[in-house]
């Protein structure tokens, strides 16, 4: 499985053009997301399965070599993600508000194609909850981050922290003291569209625990 993100025309037919090229590859489309619309340019995502032995520059030079299409990115990605992801994890907080917080941090990485997930107060500087894959956070790798008390996405050069690659960092507030942060090793850069989807899903995390009527 692997995700590409690709930059086409905003224009009927184009994502069809996009697909019929990754066909004569004989590659299979398991699930498309469109990410982004500005003006006349549009981002998707595309998750998809190729045939074993393949290079992906076969597939990239395919959309490449259609007019105004641009592969942006491509990697190795889970089998498990879906494109119902976003509702898929707000479902799961509603269910259980008084966990939300920790399952935004446990699901929140596959939704949104990163690597790690980790609250910080900062206010104090403590941590957690933390995802499985969050590193060593001290107070030096705090600040590289820049303020944590509003919403916005930082690139981090590689050996930010030891043995650590490049790594893109987004920040989204939960409430007045927390911040959600969000790891994504290497790339691609977090768009406007996914900051937003975050900040959203963040600001749902704080709600109070709802209880049932007598």
């Amino acid at each position: 499985m692997h995700l590409l993100r690709v930059e086409l025309p905003s224009r009927p037919g184009s994502l069809g053009v996009v697909a019929s090229a990754m066909g004569r590859v004989d590659v299979d489309i398991i699930a498309v997301e469109v990410l982004e619309t500005l003006g006349e340019r549009a981002v998707d995502d595309f998750i998809v399965s190729v045939p074993p032995g393949m290079m992906m520059d076969t597939l990239v030079s395919a959309c490449d070599e259609l007019e105004g299409v641009k592969v942006l990115w491509v990697s190795r990605y889970p089998e498990s993600w879906g494109i119902q992801g976003d509702i898929e994890l707000l479902d799961a907080m509603l269910d259980d508000p008084g966990r939300a917080l920790d399952i935004l941090v446990s699901e929140a990485p596959e939704v949104f194609h990163c690597q790690w997930a980790a609250v910080v107060d900062h206010q104090s500087g403590t941590l957690g909850p933390l995802g499985a894959q969050a590193p060593e956070l001290d107070a030096a790798a705090l600040a590289s981050f820049g303020p944590l008390d509003r919403p916005h996405a930082v690139t981090l050069p590689a050996q930010w922290l030891p043995h650590w690659s490049e790594t893109l960092v987004a920040v989204a507030p939960i409430d007045e003291r927390r911040s959600l942060l969000l790891g994504r090793a290497g790339g691609p850069v977090f768009l406007a569209s996914e900051r937003h989807r975050l900040e959203h899903l963040a600001a749902l995390s704080c709600l109070p625990a709802r209880h049932p009527r007598g």
